[in-house]
């Protein structure tokens, strides 16, 4: 009995090294809505936090954050809500990357900084924001009640390149509806599952957000 749990500890060990390596070797992508409703950012950084822990302080993490819906906010609070993120950026060690159309959120993921993805996958990708069923939506509800000028659709999907993600790699969207159908449309584009939502979410103060519809689910 004494060799076989040896042999059990050695596989763990093992296996949390390759999880470690497999980390240090890819990217870690958090994908951060402008605010409306809720704050993406605190959720972002609850989410970021677990995985500094469980990834280790050397692990490639980047937040792509959508800048004008931070810029918008910031006037209408009057306080510096981008010097507020880069204080995320400094405190768990991130990649913060600015954008504001969801082009360049598909520019990044196939082609990060003109490097491309040939030597560095993505190993994990998470969105917080506002979300329908067919896409993100980067500043619903911000300047324009109920309207969006910036997004990223399920028929633009397909620009993604496969190439682009790890084996196994872990995806999620953390915004309503997703799970009706973009979750659908993301793994025929890019070959990986991403979780999403059947019904609404809701986004709190101290944990990741939670279901709210009767009968709503995390689906893949």
């Amino acid at each position: 009995m004494g060799s076989v749990r040896r042999a059990s500890l050695l596989l763990a060990l093992l296996l949390v090294l390759a999880g470690n390596s497999f980390a240090a070797n890819g990217e870690y992508i958090i994908l951060v809505g402008g605010p409306s409703l809720a704050n993406f950012i605190r959720a972002a950084r609850l989410r970021t936090e677990q995985l500094r822990a469980q990834l280790g302080p050397d692990a490639q993490i980047t937040w792509l954050v959508y800048k004008q819906g931070y810029i918008d906010r910031a006037k209408q609070e009057h306080q510096d809500l981008i010097a507020l993120i880069d204080t995320v950026r400094e405190k768990f060690n991130l990649n913060l990357v600015w954008f504001n159309a969801g082009s360049e959120v598909i520019d990044y993921l196939n082609n990060p900084a003109g490097a491309g993805r040939n030597q560095v996958k993505i190993v994990g990708f998470e969105y917080f924001g506002h979300s329908n069923r067919a896409c993100f939506m980067f500043d619903y509800s911000n300047l324009i009640d109920s309207a969006c000028k910036s997004w990223l659709h399920e028929n633009e999907l397909a620009k993604i390149e496969r190439r682009d993600f790890a084996h196994g790699a872990y995806v999620r969207s953390w915004g309503c509806h997703t799970g009706e159908s973009m979750s659908k449309k993301w793994y025929r584009a890019t070959g990986t599952h991403m979780i999403g939502a059947i019904g609404k979410t809701q986004f709190m103060m101290e944990e990741l957000p939670i279901l709210i519809s009767e009968g709503g689910k995390w689906i893949n």
